[in-house]
């Protein structure tokens, strides 16, 4: 068995070939159900390829942080100009209205907060992830934390279980474990745990040398907004990471904490869908903030 002073960082990515697409658009899917292949196409964009998902997960973590105060109020107004929303039940069932027609990912795992020890998950109930018309589901897998990894890794697997069962696509979210740096080597592995163990979806953080993370995923990789950065620099990074072959951002604080968040939605949906460079989408932006 591997151990730590045997794990050689890879070499041979094949950067310059591409995964095999020939029976549907999307990489790693050739071979899925009908039914997750149908989900997949409602996530991604059938066009680009990509996908703008909006994350207002955070809420379970840290209540009524800024920008979620109220999501009736801030995020449903965004709805229409996001590929996918991903949520929590309840804010879902509360706070997005029924005649919604956007594909929902919901946030099938829940436990601590940001007042204890986090990431002791557990999942929720399979009936209501069905109840709610879930399109994907997703939880988190706390890779290189000692407490958590197994307990994570096991829900995530259980969840690719139902997910199997019911042809719901399950995107497997990278949480920042504390023993390991925060760099390629890190992602790259932390996401290939998650497809090795089923993921339809990785969702993970960008990074340098972020082209081999996607090359070693062979399913869709997306990124995660991340801490708030000022607006030009989140576009530059969804640029860069589709450059470097993600297929997509779970955009949360960078749109719903923007000065002006549709005007920053429709900037990240044009850069990723129309394929406008940062300097275009931070103009667009400014136009539509000041219109």
């Amino acid at each position: 068995m591997a151990d730590l002073d045997d794990i050689r960082d890879g070499d041979n990515f094949g950067l310059n070939t591409p995964a095999d697409t020939s029976k549907f658009y999307l990489k790693g899917m050739n071979d899925a159900s009908w039914g997750i292949k149908n989900r997949m196409s409602r996530i991604f964009n059938q066009k680009s390829g990509r996908t703008v998902m909006l994350a207002f997960d955070h809420g379970f973590l840290m209540g009524p942080t800024s920008g979620l105060e109220r999501i009736d109020l801030n995020i449903a107004p965004l709805a229409d100009e996001a590929d996918c929303l991903m949520g929590c039940r309840g804010m879902i069932r509360t706070s997005i209205p029924a005649t919604n027609t956007k594909p929902i990912c919901l946030r099938t795992d829940t436990g601590t907060t940001i007042l204890t020890e986090m990431n002791h998950n557990t999942l929720i109930s399979e009936i209501d992830a069905l109840g709610i018309n879930a399109t994907a589901m997703a939880a988190m897998l706390a890779i290189g934390d000692a407490e958590t990894e197994a307990l994570t890794i096991a829900n995530f697997s259980k969840l690719v279980d139902i997910g199997n069962k019911y042809s719901i696509p399950v995107m497997g979210v990278t949480a920042v474990g504390k023993d390991m740096a925060r760099d390629a080597r890190y992602f790259g592995m932390a996401s290939r745990v998650c497809a090795e163990n089923g993921a339809s979806i990785v969702k993970t953080y960008y990074t340098e040398g972020f082209e081999k993370v996607v090359a070693g995923c062979p399913v869709p990789v997306v990124i995660a907004g991340g801490k708030k950065l000022p607006e030009l620099e989140a576009l530059e990074l969804c640029y860069k990471a589709i450059q470097c072959g993600a297929l997509g951002v779970d955009m949360g604080r960078n749109v719903f904490q923007s000065e002006a968040p549709l005007a920053m939605m429709k900037a990240v949906k044009a850069l990723i869908h129309d394929d406008l460079k940062p300097t275009e989408a931070i103009e667009l932006f400014n136009d539509l903030k000041n219109a």
